[in-house]
């Protein structure tokens, strides 16, 4: 019976792996391809072993909006942690631009809906960290730019940084973002 047991579990969390590596791979072939800025940084501060810290531009324009809809009454209140979309539009080179919260209204066409996260005062957007080879700090330290692929529920995922230029900085090392 425990035999069973111990087989079914391995079967099924196989499965379940399997499952969300598909998923992945199907969100980065399929995914909408968009630059976020990342917020300005500190070269002396973001790194910390073998990743950087990220932050983006695009977060705290979603903060502000946020914050612009609080009323007096909720100011009061600590803010509620919670999840939400953000409508981005591109440009012509795919660098995404907040056109607001999303309200459950239509999204026009060049737009995108992105989950975003609040939490301790704090809009965070996929991740907060990429991870690349020991003793690579220096080049990616030039990063101006987060690649993601959206996909069609807004789930972002990390790809690649890039300089100014949008020069993909991982294509000098072997680099992996963080999920």
């Amino acid at each position: 019976m425990n035999k069973g047991v111990v087989i079914f579990t391995l079967v099924a969390l196989l499965i379940a792996v399997n499952w969300s590596i598909y998923q992945k791979e199907q969100h980065l072939a399929h995914g909408h391809g968009v630059y976020l800025p990342l917020a300005p940084i500190d070269p002396r501060s973001i790194m910390q072993g073998d990743y950087m810290a990220l932050r983006f531009a695009l977060s705290q324009e979603i903060k502000a909006a946020l914050i612009s809809q609080v009323t007096e009454e909720e100011e009061e209140r600590e803010p509620a942690i919670h999840d939400g979309l953000a409508v981005i539009a591109l440009d012509d080179n795919h660098q995404g631009h907040l056109v607001g919260v999303y309200a459950g209204e239509g999204v026009e066409p060049g737009q995108l809906l992105m989950k975003y996260r609040w939490r301790n005062g704090q809009v965070m957007l996929a991740t907060n960290a990429f991870f690349f080879e020991e003793g690579q700090g220096s080049t990616f330290a030039t990063a101006r730019y987060g690649y993601f692929k959206v996909d069609d529920d807004g789930e972002l995922l990390l790809v690649s940084l890039h300089d100014q230029a949008y020069t993909n900085l991982a294509l000098s090392t072997e680099a992996t973002p963080s999920h």
